[in-house]
């Protein structure tokens, strides 16, 4: 039987990965920001022309505050960057406008992996309010097997959720690649640099995933200790 210390060193190597994806995406993003694009031409403004291009009239594109907090809503149509990437005329901010409007063109096309997603977040969101409380209350107060499975299977949803957002993104990334590349927004040399943005910001799903894979296997072996 694993003692409830011995299962958190499972979360460890995951924990340094993490961390040192946010370093990096950090790091990678304030170096590029700090290099003019060829083109020389805002976040903003390329997300509004790839989007044209993609002849996407429906879908919006607003500032919002905040640091790397870009995203798309599906929900309002919107695509939204944060002051830097808004305004900013610079290589990692081209990267990060084409990626979140890769969402958007997404949508548009109902890629399925994106509606997926979708549908699970419900799931996902009930089980990262619901699934650690549940379990730990059955297993250090009622010793209930039921709430401990209920917890774990609640803690699964999250997983999928995680597993299912890396295709996402790294689809994402790839269209907005082709797009900055056949949009002819990028300089010969820069294709490399915007593609090092945006796998620093895919290193994140990575290591969130992984993260939640393990605390999933955690569960499941202090699950299987209640029967010892």
């Amino acid at each position: 039987m694993y003692s409830l210390d011995s299962t958190i060193l499972l979360l460890i190597p995951c924990m340094i990965l993490a961390l040192w994806a946010q370093h990096r995406v950090k790091s990678t993003y304030t170096k590029f920001s700090q290099v003019g694009s060829a083109a020389q031409i805002t976040g903003a403004e390329v997300a509004r022309r790839l989007l044209q291009q993609n002849r996407i009239v429906d879908v919006a594109v607003e500032e919002t505050s905040g640091v790397l907090t870009d995203h798309y809503d599906p929900r309002s149509k919107v695509v939204r960057l944060s002051s830097d990437i808004f305004h900013g005329r610079h290589l990692a901010g081209l990267a990060v406008a084409a990626h979140e409007v890769g969402h958007a063109v997404q949508h548009a096309h109902g890629y399925f992996a994106l509606n997926l997603r979708h549908a699970f977040l419900p799931v996902a969101n009930l089980g990262s309010m619901a699934a650690f409380p549940l379990f730990f209350i059955g297993f250090f107060f009622t010793g209930s097997t039921f709430l401990v499975d209920l917890g774990i299977a609640l803690y699964a949803g999250v997983v999928a959720f995680q597993v299912i957002t890396l295709p996402v993104e790294f689809n994402a990334s790839s269209r907005a690649m082709a797009q900055l590349v056949d949009g002819r927004y990028l300089a010969p040399q820069e294709g490399v640099l915007a593609k090092k943005v945006l796998n620093a910001a895919a290193l994140t799903y990575v290591a969130a995933t992984a993260t939640a894979l393990m605390h999933l296997v955690r569960l499941v072996i202090l699950r299987q200790g209640m029967r010892d």
